[in-house]
């Protein structure tokens, strides 16, 4: 009965995320439509934050689970802005409040994650050093960080992702062949 009740806690959250900002949602809210008391949900969670936390982990973990491999940047920033979007309308409530920095961890997190991934795939057959690798990783991570909080900032236009890929398709080559640089010097 308890996840029963912990998954209604988190429907019944998400939902009215779907409906109102976060900070016009409270505690009684949630209670009152899930039709369960006050105790019930500290049973579960802490506070809102603590709600908000285990639901946008729960978002990142399934989003990581369903790209077993990444076979470009592109496809990196699909995963993420897909992770940024998958509940528009709640991660914009979200990302538009005081617990803007747990959405941002994981996003970092998560961006960290694809990027990781891709690069060890088109480095596999190359000698490139480890602390290279880890340099461009830090490079792209930041870049889909980036350009994903700024979708987000502009309210997420359907355009600008094409225009996001575009890009890192034009710098795609650019990782393999900074790596090769430096392995060289």
């Amino acid at each position: 009965m308890p996840n029963f009740t912990r998954k209604a806690i988190k429907d019944t959250f998400i939902d009215l995320l779907n409906d109102r900002p976060l900070s016009d949602i409270t505690v009684k809210d949630i209670v009152e439509t899930c039709g369960i008391n006050r105790n019930s949900f500290y049973y579960h969670f802490r506070d809102l934050p603590a709600l908000i936390e285990e639901i946008v982990e729960e978002e990142a973990e399934s989003i990581i689970a369903k790209y077993t491999s990444i076979s470009s940047i592109s496809q990196c920033l699909d995963a993420i802005i897909e992770f940024s979007s998958h509940r528009k309308r709640a991660i914009m409530h979200i990302y538009r409040s005081v617990n803007r920095d747990v959405f941002e961890h994981h996003l970092m997190n998560v961006s960290e994650y694809f990027v990781r991934q891709y690069v060890h795939s088109i480095f596999a057959d190359e000698d490139i050093p480890e602390e290279t690798q880890n340099t461009i990783i830090n490079y792209y991570k930041c870049v889909c960080f980036g350009l994903t909080l700024n979708y987000l900032a502009e309210g997420m236009p359907e355009g600008q992702v094409e225009m996001i890929r575009e890009m890192l398709e034009i710098q795609k080559s650019k990782a393999l062949e900074i790596a090769k640089m430096i392995k060289k010097e």
